[in-house]
């Protein structure tokens, strides 16, 4: 099958053309003929496999009708980074030249007044993430009444970012009758429930099972030890060993150790880049556009990294650290074997991953294989927790040791005060004195008040005239 036969218009088939694509993947070939047809559709499919075309090429055959207005788009497109999004406005860009769309890019990091201009002169696709798209909504310098198509790209993403609750306000606050178009590579229960609330009939197409791996992917799982310095040796080693190593994701699940491994990847003489979430917008589109032109060979990356982007000649994935979901793990390794390629994905295990791993094993259906020595058994509990106090201990004896002193505390229990007066000798209960009553208190102390008898009448002369009136009892 082609791309001509999907019935896509000729603006975008010349444009299809030119990037020198010919036939389209399963879910380009399945999903394209019901956008065009107007129906809402779940797409689901592993990493890798072209969904980003799957929606931009019928959206742009759609839009080729029709004008749109100042600040109500036409089209919406939701993305959980801004890395996936900036990628998506590329798409536009690649496969609508043949058109006259605006296209406008609402993501952190810049300023709100450029994307409030671009508002103003009327955008035909708005591709954004969801928290700045409601900070332009609050402003009321954005109208989403005018939506025809939304797109909800990797929705599960979305959901361990904790975007659901953003997803579900953007979704009320477009009409009813838009096109609703849902694409993930995973589907939680949560998804199933969104997809449930707010599609209408929607068209299944799932061309691979959920959460599985590309077979073009070798992976295989290398033992380590638990300590930061043994697990970058044993990945220094890895990336030297490694046969027609040109360039190589490492994915670490803490912004602090992606920072940390790119200092001493450097200081090892590795060409390495460094992206994760705390870093400025300028900065990440600096480094992942280093890494896309071959400029740096290695690229140190969170999991903002493992989603979507479309960099397809990565020839080996590291994970440094296994991650604690087991979907993060088909993620991570779909940034290789894109596009047909083969591609290698080492995972460097500990002790302390033994949990990970098996739920990893168990989502993707397979036993990873290991290279080289599998991780042997665990040390005993006790002999682990000895070791670990031994080592606190020698620390605290190495820090004083470099500072030259004693610790305060030991200081001053081992030199007595000398202004400290010796201990007297307590007397017994008896001997003691007994501190004198006073006298004096006890008379000027006001008399106590006398209560009045049960029987005597009290006396109501405080009270007003009013509340001593008798009460009339009407006969029953």
């Amino acid at each position: 099958m082609s791309f001509s036969e999907l019935g896509l218009s000729e603006k975008v088939l010349a444009a299809v053309a030119d990037t020198g694509y010919t036939k389209p993947t399963p879910i380009q070939a399945q999903a394209i003929p019901e956008v065009l047809a107007r129906r809402d559709v779940l797409g689901i499919a592993q990493t890798g496999t072209g969904k980003t075309a799957a929606f931009t090429l019928p959206m742009l055959t759609l839009l080729e009708q029709g004008r749109a207005r100042a600040r109500m788009p036409r089209t919406l497109i939701l993305e959980p980074t801004r890395e996936l999004a900036a990628q998506v406005e590329e798409n536009f860009t690649r496969y609508g030249k043949n058109h006259k769309l605006n296209v406008a890019l609402l993501i952190g990091g810049v300023s709100f007044g450029d994307q409030d201009s671009k508002l103003l002169r009327g955008v035909d696709v708005l591709i954004a993430t969801p928290g700045r798209l409601l900070d332009h909504v609050e402003r009321g310098r954005l109208l989403l009444s005018g939506i025809e198509v939304l797109v909800i790209d990797e929705a599960d993403r979305m959901l361990d970012m904790g975007f659901i609750p953003d997803i579900e306000r953007i979704c009320k606050l477009v009409p009813f009758t838009r096109q609703t178009l849902f694409f993930s590579a995973t589907m939680p229960p949560e998804i199933q429930r969104l997809v449930d609330q707010f599609l209408s009939s929607p068209v299944r197409i799932e061309v691979a099972k959920p959460s599985s791996t590309a077979s073009t992917v070798t992976q295989l799982l290398v033992a380590s030890g638990k300590e930061d310095w043994e697990k970058r040796d044993v990945l220094r080693g890895l990336i030297r060993g490694s046969e027609n190593l040109q360039n190589g994701i490492i994915f670490c699940n803490r912004k602090r150790d992606v920072a940390v491994l790119h200092r001493s990847l450097q200081k090892h003489g590795f060409n390495a880049v460094a992206l994760h979430g705390d870093m400025d917008q300028h900065a990440r589109i600096k480094a992942l556009d280093s890494f896309r032109n071959g400029e740096a060979t290695l690229l140190v990356a969170s999991d903002v990294a493992a989603r979507g982007l479309d960099i397809p000649a990565v020839g080996h994935v590291f994970n440094y650290d296994v991650p604690h979901h087991a979907e993060d793990y088909v993620h991570r390794i779909g940034r290789t074997g894109r596009a047909g390629r083969s591609g290698v994905a080492y995972t460097l295990v500990t002790h302390s991953d033994a949990k990970s791993l098996a739920a990893i094993e168990k989502l993707i259906g397979n036993s990873i294989p290991w290279q080289g020595e599998p991780l042997g058994e665990a040390p005993p509990r006790e002999k682990r927790e000895s070791r670990e106090r031994e080592d606190g201990r020698l620390r605290g004896k190495r820090k004083v040791e470099k500072e030259g002193r004693s610790s305060p505390r030991r200081e001053r229990e081992r030199e007595p005060r000398a202004d400290k007066e010796p201990r007297v000798e307590e007397q017994p209960r008896a001997e003691r004195p007994r501190r004198p009553q006073r006298e004096e208190a006890t008379e000027a102390r006001p008399p106590r008040r006398e209560r009045a008898p049960a029987n005597e009448p009290a006396d109501m002369s405080h009270l007003p005239a009013f509340l001593l009136r008798p009460v009339r009892v009407k006969a029953s």
